[in-house]
């Protein structure tokens, strides 16, 4: 049969959701079973209430209801759907993938996550994941992420520690030669130190014997450790950096480690699942294990540079 080339029809993405949010009662509801955002199953519910011309539910109560022409649409939808999963290729499309939403920081997903991920695509094909970015100094995650990498307040939040991190004095060569030639950890005081509240002074303070020295009030607050990074290897000053974050630019030169100082960070970079078993908990050992990667390998470079 060949239909009419002005006929349009909403995407089946649009009609799921319909059909979930009228079943459960609840945009939210529907968000977790479709693994969205309420917002985006608003959205696709919109788009198709838009191409219809009508409203198919009814908004402003606890639970959201059915119009008139919302349950008469919502019966021809379900019959829809049903005719679709019956397909045995798109039944078994539907059983292989397993969606997964993973938010984490932004300089943890770009120095530690990101780079690893095809390891995790080769060995779980059959999950897909989607990768979000929190805000970690105002402690912004995804509500509705079921993986989420916190740098912060463990104890506020809850979760496994992925690893413990070292802080280390990081500057780069042309920052070296202008202000050399430095002997002691005490020649911290005189070089320009970068700030963030993300990484406080203080831990690497106490190591050189410079406890008394306030935090650097000076300068641009960069509330970000990859900024913070970037900043120290184009010669703006020494940073409070982590190696396991730091290893690219550890690899290259870029950075170097001073005095052979090193303190315990403040903060740690943990884990929380929504669920101990299923996609979350294979994603989790698998991150468990590149985090254990990552800070072997910045241990292993700080040595070989200092």
């Amino acid at each position: 049969m060949t239909l009419p080339a002005d006929v349009r029809f909403p995407s089946i993405d649009g009609l799921r959701a319909f059909e979930a949010a009228a079943r459960l009662g609840s945009f939210e509801r529907a968000a977790d079973e479709l693994n969205v955002t309420a917002s985006a199953v608003s959205k696709r519910v919109s788009t198709v209430e838009d191409l219809l011309g009508a409203s198919l539910l009814v908004r402003g109560g606890k639970v959201l209801g059915l119009s008139a022409l919302g349950k008469e649409y919502l019966e021809q939808v379900r019959a829809a759907l049903g005719l679709l999963a019956a397909v045995p290729l798109h039944r078994r499309a539907s059983q292989r993938v397993e969606r997964l939403r993973v938010c984490a920081p932004p300089t943890f997903a770009r120095q530690i996550l990101v780079p690893a991920l095809a390891s995790f695509t080769r060995a779980q094909p059959q999950i897909e994941l989607e990768i979000v970015l929190s805000v970690p100094y105002l402690d912004q995650g995804a509500d509705d992420a079921q993986i989420e990498v916190r740098h912060g307040d463990l104890a506020a939040h809850g979760g496994d520690v992925l690893m413990q991190d070292r802080v280390v004095p990081l500057a780069s060569p042309s920052l070296l030669s202008t202000h050399g030639p430095l002997s002691a950890a005490a020649d911290l005081a005189g070089l320009p130190l970068l700030r963030t509240p993300l990484e406080p002074w203080a831990p690497l303070f106490d190591v050189a014997g410079l406890g008394r020295l306030e935090e650097p009030a000076v300068g641009p607050r960069l509330v970000d450790l990859g900024l913070l990074l970037e900043a120290a290897a184009s010669g703006q000053g020494v940073a409070p950096g982590r190696p396991s974050l730091a290893r690219q630019w550890l690899r290259s030169g870029a950075l170097l480690p001073l005095f052979g100082i090193q303190a315990e960070a403040r903060t740690q970079y943990y884990i929380a699942t929504a669920s101990p078993q299923g996609p979350a908990s294979v994603f989790a050992d698998w991150l468990r294990e590149v985090c254990a990667a990552a800070a072997q390998e910045g241990a292993e470079l700080l040595s070989r540079r200092s």
